[in-house]
């Protein structure tokens, strides 16, 4: 039988009867598969998507949610400017992940941005209105009233990134997906220093987010006695790695390395370099931080980084989100991944 095409008649659309009567089982039997339910034998579950496939059947989303008490959508808020989540690969590669595993849920993906208070209000107001199963939330920093709100609603919440720093008693409580940033700054540090470099700068990222505040700790913790006048803040943009290295050159023109808490600032940070003929690596060797492959192995020379699993990080996000809201009383788990240093010619 043909596919029903979009001008179809309303009445011409196939019925879960239609579809549980091509499969040769019951209705009951075909509402489980489609929505979603445990309980059938796999050869029924291969009948009934066959018979789905071949009627064209589109679940009734009304109906599907009376059945499941699911909306079928998750919340993916994120509080950054517009500007800066359309232009750093990190995001996409993020949302990338999360996307693909949300399709194998048969999910849709409902993309909040938070930038100012008016968003805020915004987004407040529509997790009130239940209309999503779940949140995953990153680039959270640590004044955001975002995690006050999502535990006043009770939403089912994972997030990108450890939300507070380690004394914080309400991060206990909330699951979520992280790269080792500690221990993969210190491992950049520590290759610098192999290299025979003694005067290593770092820029750091905004230091109201964990990732930075970590990113920050791996590098004292490879030089406790380093001089604060090698540490520049960066805003996570080329921009921003631009005019930290133009402040750290005119304070410590001295310098013969640097290590950059992401690629982008790193980038930035090899144009002012370059301009102020500096070479990479002969004067100052330089490695960033998440290996996003439109930067690092964009830049002339390519950048030594280190990578963190970023597509992987976002669809482990939407694992940990299912097993919560197909378990309430499943217990929270935070996973750590860990970083591996890649190298490249600018270190």
């Amino acid at each position: 039988m043909p596919r029903p095409t979009p001008d179809a008649p309303h009445d011409a659309r196939p019925t879960l009867e239609a579809v549980a009567a091509r499969a040769g089982v019951s209705r009951a039997t075909a509402s489980r598969v489609v929505n979603g339910g445990a309980g059938v034998r796999k050869p029924l579950v291969e009948q009934v998507r066959k018979a789905v496939e071949e009627l064209g059947y589109i679940p009734n989303h009304a109906a599907r949610t009376l059945v499941t008490r699911r909306n079928g959508a998750v919340a993916v808020i994120i509080d950054e400017p517009e500007v800066r989540i359309f232009s750093d690969p990190f995001f996409s590669q993020h949302i990338r992940g999360i996307s693909r595993e949300l399709n194998l849920y048969d999910s849709q993906l409902v993309l909040l941005l938070v930038e100012g208070s008016g968003d805020f209000d915004r987004v407040t107001r529509y997790l009130a209105g239940g209309h999503v199963d779940g949140v995953l939330a990153f680039s959270l920093h640590t004044d955001d009233e975002l995690p006050a709100v999502i535990r006043r609603f009770r939403v089912p919440t994972v997030y990108g990134g450890r939300p507070g720093r380690p004394d914080t008693a309400s991060e206990l409580a909330v699951p979520y997906v992280d790269c080792d940033n500690r221990g993969g700054a210190r491992e950049a540090v520590r290759h610098l220093v192999s290299l025979g470099r003694r005067h290593i700068a770092h820029i750091a990222g905004p230091r109201d987010q964990t990732s930075a505040l970590d990113r920050i700790d791996g590098y004292f913790d490879v030089l406790p006695d380093g001089d604060p006048a090698l540490v520049a803040d960066g805003d996570f943009t080329a921009e921003g790695g631009a005019r930290a290295m133009a402040g750290l050159l005119e304070r410590r023109p001295d310098l013969d390395a640097v290590f950059a808490a992401n690629d982008l600032m790193a980038s930035g940070a090899l144009r002012v370099l370059r301009e102020r003929g500096r070479r990479v690596p002969q004067d100052v060797a330089l490695v960033g931080f998440d290996d996003m492959d439109s930067v690092a192995e964009a830049t002339d020379p390519p950048l030594t980084t280190v990578r963190q699993d970023v597509v992987g990080m976002g669809r482990l996000m939407v694992r940990i989100l299912m097993e919560r809201l197909n378990d309430a009383t499943a217990e929270p788990s935070s996973v750590i991944t860990p970083t591996e240093l890649i190298h490249r010619a600018s270190a």
